[in-house]
Formats: C-alpha cells, sequence, structure tokens
C-alpha cells in the first residue's frame, strides 16, 4: 500500500509540472494561435537560469521563483518580436517548425557547455525533511510543489478568463481590428502573452530543478508528453490543460504501480482515444 500512495505522490508531481506546462501551451495556442515546440528548452532555461543564480550570482530559491520566469520571459518576447510575429496568419506548421529549430539550437547550446549529464541543484533548507502522514512519508518540498503549481495554474486561469485583461486578450485575438479601434496595443499585448506563457515554463523548471536535476535535455522528455495533455484537454483550453495535467499524472502514476509496462505509453493511448471520441479535446470546443 505503501507503494501506491508513494506512485500517487510521484504522478501529483509529474502532474504538477505537465498542468503548468501544458498552461502555457494553451495560453500560447490559444491567445497567439502558435504551436509552441520550444517549451520544453524554455522549461530548461528556468532551470539552468535558477542553477546559474545559486552558483555564480549566490542568489538562493526563493528569489529565482520569480527572477527565473521573469528572465526566460523576457528572452520568450524577444523571440516573439523578432521571429514568431512575421509567422501571424500563416499556416501553423511555419511556427510549428521555427519553434522546433529554436529548441533544438538551445538545446544544442546547453549541451554542448553542460554535458548531458544532471547538475545538482539543493532543496531549500525551509522545506527539507518530510511529514509521516501515517499511510505514508511526504517529502515537504514535494507537497510544496503540488500546491504551489496548482495555486498558480488556478491564479492564470482567473486572469484569463474572469479579468478584464483576459477579456482584452481573447478579444484581441478573435477580433484584432476592433480592439485596436479601441487604442488597444495588440502587438505588444500578444508579445506579454507569449512572455507569460514562456514564463509559466520556465517556473516548473525552477520548481523541477531539485527533483529531477539540471539538465539540457531535461525539456525534450518532457514535452511530447506535455503536448499529448494539451491536445487532450483540448486545444487552447486553458481548464482542460489543467484539469487533464493533473489527471494524466495520476493516472501515469497508477498505471506505474498496476502495470508498469505501460507507464510510458498510457498518456498516448488515452490520447489516440479521446481524439477517436471527441477530436477537440475534452474541454476543446470545435473551430
Amino acid at each position: 500500500m505503501q507503494a501506491l500512495y508513494a506512485q500517487l505522490l510521484v504522478g501529483l508531481i509529474n502532474g504538477s509540472f505537465y498542468a503548468l506546462l501544458s498552461l502555457g501551451l494553451a495560453v500560447i495556442f490559444g491567445m497567439l494561435n502558435i504551436i509552441n515546440f520550444a517549451h520544453g528548452a524554455l522549461y530548461m532555461m528556468g532551470a539552468f537560469c535558477a542553477y546559474f543564480l545559486l552558483n555564480l550570482a549566490g542568489i538562493g530559491y526563493w528569489p529565482a521563483l520569480i527572477i527565473a520566469p521573469i528572465v526566460v520571459g523576457i528572452f520568450g518576447m524577444i523571440l516573439e518580436r523578432t521571429m514568431l510575429q512575421w509567422l501571424t496568419g500563416l499556416d501553423h506548421l511555419y511556427g510549428l517548425l521555427l519553434t522546433f529549430g529554436i529548441a533544438l539550437i538551445v538545446q544544442g547550446v546547453f549541451q554542448n557547455y553542460f554535458g548531458s549529464s544532471g547538475l545538482p541543484y539543493a532543496i531549500p533548507d525551509e522545506l527539507k525533511g518530510g511529514i509521516n502522514l501515517g499511510f505514508m512519508f511526504l517529502p515537504i518540498y514535494r507537497g510544496w510543489v503540488v500546491i504551489f503549481s496548482l495555486i498558480v495554474c488556478i491564479a492564470t486561469w482567473y486572469l484569463i478568463e474572469k479579468t478584464r485583461l483576459g477579456a482584452y486578450l481573447r478579444a484581441a485575438t478573435e477580433n484584432p481590428t476592433l480592439v485596436r479601434a479601441f487604442g488597444i496595443n495588440v502587438p505588444r499585448m500578444i508579445t506579454l502573452t507569449y512572455g507569460l506563457g514562456v514564463g509559466l515554463a520556465a517556473l516548473a523548471g525552477v520548481l523541477s530543478a531539485p527533483i529531477n536535476q539540471v539538465r539540457p535535455l531535461m525539456g525534450a522528455d518532457l514535452i511530447i508528453v506535455v503536448f499529448a495533455v494539451v491536445v487532450i484537454g483540448g486545444m487552447g483550453s486553458i481548464m482542460g490543460s489543467i484539469i487533464t495535467g493533473f489527471a494524466l499524472g495520476v493516472i501515469e502514476g497508477l498505471t506505474k504501480y498496476f502495470y508498469p509496462e505501460a507507464s510510458n505509453t498510457v498518456v498516448f493511448v488515452l490520447m489516440v482515444l479521446v481524439l477517436l471520441v471527441k477530436p477537440t479535446g475534452l474541454t476543446g470546443r470545435a473551430a
């Protein structure tokens, strides 16, 4: 039974990363119509940013939670202004190929300098140790990751779905000419939205650093699963991405316990089944 609870916890933690990353992807796709294949590389950059802050500048984990997403978000905004904005109105394939190329370049550069092995990142002192819950031992840091990810996901959903800023964003993607007539700078809004999506990926990278170590290819391993999560939840659906991210993490954890051989493929099997029944995803709307 202990092993089952342990796998459920691992599933919830993986689900936290899936939810944060797929949320960033959903924001970028839903608002900008860009399939952002560079997301995994930007997640990895977030983890490396935290690593550099600690080892080169002596800046610890807590400030890194704020600084790393901002730094990587600014990098993402520069990408959007210099490259991605020229693809507006073109087929999705061009955006996919461009971001895939960017991902390969970023990963290649980091791999060239740091190799493929993992770099350690210490858990902050405040979150070391664990709590005995009776039925299982819960490491405090892992519990923090799950709770913090959930708070960030819900806050992002609220910002986009329930506030005036979110309404402007959604209007800017559906009818940019009308929004421009109200005196709102649409290109700047789109750039900031891309920065937000990328920042969420970097935040997931910082959270992941103490658990998974910092590696140049850490994003490449995860991004395919995250794309499956987004497809199951419904492309561009914010709440769909959050729920599906956590749910699939738990399903993966349960599969590891009951039938370990299928744990790496269960997400993709579910994706195929969902697409057969509902091609727009569980919460997606038909175009």
